[in-house]
């Protein structure tokens, strides 16, 4: 428990009746705490469930050269928390290699394949998916090689920190026609925050993972009031369980279960479909990244 009597988010702290993070001692009860120890995510995209369980609800997921601490690892499955955003839950222990060096660049391209060399024609080794940390080891041609092994496409990288895509509008229009998928953290399929929280990564700014976390921590709070308010290109729009980006003052794109797509619309109808929905609530909180 906190001095205040609420437990700390579970998704963002890792804690449980029999085991918790040594960072939270005197701050939650468990049986024992424990500093983990780090490893890297080796496989293109892994899910973070709920439980150890392949039927568990998936959460969030987890993209190649991401760094998690592992709590404990039993019976196939790992308790982690990811570094990029503190999330926490459980992952096959398959998914997990070393602990990577730090990345040198990061994929820039929605998705690009992972060759086992510099040949396009090569069965590829894997897929990865857009603000995927890699750290480039050499150059053959067109091909960069990775720290661990396998070649990736020159052109789909982008050096860290320099080459930051800071049009973050402009990078949610690159996912139009993506398939709306709960929990989904890539171009494959993603859900409303994942999509503002991969923008935001390629314009080098870290966001939290869920709509929830991110309507009180991201950019400035502006002061929202309906018909008064001028919303502009690039505030985030939250909702109940849901958030957009403001294309102009009216219009938006996000990825949604409506269309079941990331998709252009108009915030007025969003809102009152999310009023419908919700039982009476529309716009939480309006946020802003840059004056």
């Amino acid at each position: 428990m906190t001095s205040d009597g609420e437990k700390p988010d579970p998704f963002l702290h890792a804690y449980r009746d029999d085991l918790a993070a040594a960072s939270l001692k005197g701050r939650v009860s468990a049986e024992r705490f424990t500093e983990g120890r780090q490893a890297g995510i080796c496989k293109g995209l892994v899910d973070l469930r709920r439980e150890p369980d392949a039927g568990s609800r998936l959460d969030t997921q987890l993209l190649f050269g991401e760094t998690a601490t592992v709590y404990d690892e039993r019976d196939g499955w790992a308790w982690v928390q990811n570094e990029t955003d503190s999330y926490v839950g459980y992952v096959e222990s398959a998914a997990l290699g070393e602990a990577p060096k730090p990345p040198t660049d990061q994929v820039s391209a929605l998705r690009s394949y992972l060759f086992p060399e510099p040949d396009l024609k090569a069965p590829p080794l894997d897929c990865l998916s857009i603000a995927s940390p890699v750290r480039v080891v050499g150059e053959d041609g067109d091909y960069a090689a990775l720290d661990g092994g396998g070649f990736l496409y020159r052109k789909h990288l982008a050096a860290l920190p320099s080459e930051n895509e800071s049009d973050y509008v402009a990078s949610a229009l690159r996912f139009l026609g993506t398939p709306y998928y709960w929990g989904g953290r890539s171009s494959i399929g993603l859900d409303c925050a994942a999509l503002i929280q991969l923008c935001l990564a390629r314009a080098g700014m870290p966001v939290l993972r869920d709509s929830y976390m991110q309507g009180s921590s991201v950019g400035q709070a502006v002061d929202w009031r309906p018909g008064e308010t001028i919303l502009r290109r690039g505030d985030l729009v939250y909702f109940p369980g849901h958030c957009v980006i403001m294309l102009d003052d009216r219009e938006v794109v996000h990825a949604n279960a409506f269309t079941m797509s990331v998709a252009i619309e108009a915030l007025e109808a969003v809102e009152q479909r999310v009023i419908a929905e919700s039982g009476g609530t529309g716009i939480t909180g309006v946020r802003r990244l840059r004056p």
